[in-house]
């Protein structure tokens, strides 16, 4: 049964905003110029990716969802402008004239990618500081507050933006990068995948050192919980009460990219709907598993979230 609270949760994601174009194509034949396949193109798509996914997921399965972000004056920013209306998905995107909007571009050839080109500048400091004002501005109409980062420059407040939401008593969730986690203390969650805890923790030979090792970040942060997401493993929550495990649940990993957005999105609407983290993150567990068996940023409905 699907609750009905979902659709009254507020959820606010704040972070770096692309578009993701994919090119699909026929590969017949090897380049004379190079030892690289010719791609014929036949079919274009675009998707909404980092943040922009994020709240995608969200709107997805049925929540109140808001994004703020900084995208380009220009086409790319357009196309990211009317996929949010089409979703119903609330649109505080600051226009910064002076950058071109975060493009992904994949070329697909054979049901596999064959080359990825990406095209990104960081945000202006005036539109970063627009944008942190515009953020105090909306604190109170959200419940839970997602910060997607994928340092591209347009967290770069992300401390005083948790302050900010702390104060207000907000549930903050924030998938992190980088080499320092330090600016995200205070967040109520934090949800690295394995690659990005090792580089903040270094490398671990058992499940009970990497625990240590987790849960000594966790306090040294001031986190509620740390989630680690853990591919094929599946992901594990660290809580001060207890570390508990959920195992992985796709039947067939066709495209992992995305996941990760999934698996924030659903997380923050349950935490929202007011489920206990263990069973918010156990819905998100299932909703990464279904994710990672579609092509490139996919999302998860309601419907098959709750079979």
């Amino acid at each position: 049964m699907i609750p009905t609270a979902l659709s009254a949760t507020r959820i606010l994601v704040v972070g770096d905003v692309m578009l993701d174009r994919y090119w699909f194509g026929e590969v017949s034949r090897i380049s004379p110029e190079a030892p690289v396949p010719i791609v014929r193109i036949e079919r274009r798509e675009e998707r909404l990716g980092g943040a922009a996914n994020v709240a995608r997921n969200a709107a997805a399965l049925g929540a109140q969802t808001g994004l703020l972000g900084v995208v380009g004056q220009d086409e790319a920013g357009n196309a990211v402008e009317h996929m949010l209306a089409d979703l119903k998905i609330d649109s505080y995107l600051n226009r910064d004239a002076a950058i071109s909007t975060i493009i992904k571009l994949r070329v697909i050839g054979r049901q596999q990618q064959l080359l990825r080109v990406d095209f990104e500048e960081p945000p202006t400091d005036t539109v970063l500081r627009d944008k942190l004002t515009r953020f105090n501005a909306l604190l109170p109409e959200y419940d839970v507050i997602v910060l997607s980062d994928y340092a591209k420059g347009s967290l770069v407040n992300v401390a005083e933006m948790i302050a900010s939401a702390k104060r207000l008593g907000k549930r903050i969730l924030v998938d992190p990068k980088g080499d320092d986690f330090s600016p995200y203390a205070g967040a109520s969650v934090l949800t690295p995948n394995k690659s990005e805890l090792k580089r903040i923790v270094g490398a671990w030979k058992t499940e009970a050192e990497l625990t240590a090792k987790a849960q000594r970040l966790r306090i040294a942060l001031g986190l509620e919980a740390l989630l680690l997401t853990r591919s094929d493993e599946g992901m594990t929550l660290y809580t001060e009460q207890e570390a508990l495990h959920f195992p992985a649940m796709a039947r067939e990993v066709y495209d992992v990219s995305g996941a990760g957005d999934t698996v924030i999105a659903t997380m923050a609407i349950m935490l929202g709907g007011g489920m206990s983290l263990p069973d918010a993150v156990s819905f998100a567990n299932r909703a990464g598993g279904i994710v990672v068996g579609k092509l490139g940023t996919a999302t998860v409905t309601k419907e098959e979230l709750f079979l």
